[in-house]
């Protein structure tokens, strides 16, 4: 659940309570306005991505965070080829959103509506092209919206697949409900609490079911996803979170968590679908966080254990790339961002290639000299 924002020379660190009040940003800290705009990288795929979202309530469970509430309400945010190239961008955040985002992180340096300026790649509300194809739903790190994903997401339904991000309510600076509602961070009121990553990863897990059913059986544009190859991928508690949900749910027949503590523990006979590791250096066999290596033990299928060097912990999300908008600088020798967005799709993409469509990835096999960045562990990395 380590967060880790670099602002000005050093780094603002949102550690594992990740709602404590952070370290504010320099005074001096340069503004971010002279330089427009951030625009997310153009996605990769062959297709054109649209993008709609959908306002989803579980009746059958009360909100786990608010006790006033007596159904679990969740936005899906879907991502997926579609049949034109033209129209109207897709936001990447409301205002108010980038306001409670900023505010909670502790950057102050530009103006609060900055990041709803960023550009996106994804036509709101287009026709969706195809049937019968990949899903693969995203899950955020805590306190994040599901819209710091966004890149992955695009490049993801640029590439044939269908996106579902979850906005996971009240466990992030805000989410946008459908009514106007935009709900705060009531989880960050116990993140401090014993056991509170792995109550927050089984309600993920429950979440990730739910959406599943949805969008299954009940969304207008079902069929257009295959119920047979489904995977998941999660950054942070979203990685663990993923753990937590193939646990709970064979639909899920593979999944990535990107730089995630785990605190799902998998049962003693194992888990036999693909999963992928892929991190930063701190979670090399031996290094500061040993999850993985008690997980790698339990993992009985396919897997793959991917640390980056230079990396941390938001170079798998959007932050580094909308970083210069927000007046925040990386620290010297971190990954530049749009290498980091680069190896995260390029990976994340051959995973689900390989274990959604049956297209056997070499880059998978083994170290690339294109990609010295990517060391498997735990055969060729170390802590150096």
């Amino acid at each position: 659940m380590r967060q880790t924002l670099a602002v000005a020379a050093g780094l603002v660190v949102l550690a594992a309570s990740a709602c404590s009040a952070p370290t504010p940003p320099r005074s001096d800290a340069p503004p971010a306005t002279s330089a427009g705009p951030a625009t997310l990288p153009a996605p990769t795929g062959p297709h054109p991505v649209g993008t709609t979202a959908l306002y989803l309530k579980d009746t059958s469970r009360p909100d786990p965070w608010d006790p006033d509430a007596d159904a679990r309400e969740l936005k899906v945010t879907l991502w997926y080829p579609a049949e034109q190239r033209d129209g109207q961008r897709s936001p990447y955040m409301t205002p108010k959103e980038s306001e409670l985002l900023r505010k909670g992180s502790g950057i102050a340096s530009t103006p609060y509506d900055t990041l709803s300026q960023t550009r996106t790649n994804a036509v709101k509300d287009a026709d969706p092209s195809g049937r019968k194809l990949p899903l693969v739903v995203l899950s955020p790190g805590f306190t994040k919206p599901m819209g710091t994903l966004t890149s992955l997401a695009e490049d993801l339904g640029s590439r044939g697949y269908v996106v579902a991000g979850i906005d996971h309510t009240y466990e992030s600076y805000a989410t946008t409900l459908s009514d106007g509602r935009v709900a705060e961070c009531l989880a960050c009121d116990s993140n401090s609490d014993p056991g509170f990553g792995a109550g927050l990863v089984q309600g993920r897990a429950a979440d990730v079911s739910f959406v599943l059913d949805q969008l299954i059986s009940k969304w207008k544009h079902s069929d257009l996803i295959d119920h047979k190859r489904i995977a998941m991928v999660g950054q942070s508690i979203g990685g663990a979170g993923t753990v937590a949900a193939m646990v709970k749910d064979p639909r899920i027949r593979a999944g990535i968590d990107m730089d995630g503590t785990t605190y799902a523990r998998i049962p003693k006979s194992g888990l036999s679908r693909p999963f992928m590791f892929l991190g930063a250096q701190e979670h090399v066999p031996g290094g500061h966080d040993n999850s993985w290596d008690r997980d790698w033990k339990l993992l009985t299928g396919w897997k793959r254990w991917l640390v980056l060097s230079d990396a941390e912990h938001q170079s798998f999300t959007d932050i580094p790339l909308v970083a210069d908008v927000l007046g925040l600088e990386p620290l010297p020798g971190m990954l530049p961002a749009a290498r980091g967005a680069e190896l995260t799709r390029t990976y994340v993409a051959a995973f689900l290639d390989q274990h959604l469509k049956s297209r056997r990835q070499s880059l998978l096999d083994k170290p690339s000299s294109r990609y010295p960045e990517v060391k498997f562990c735990p055969a060729t990395c170390g802590q150096s």
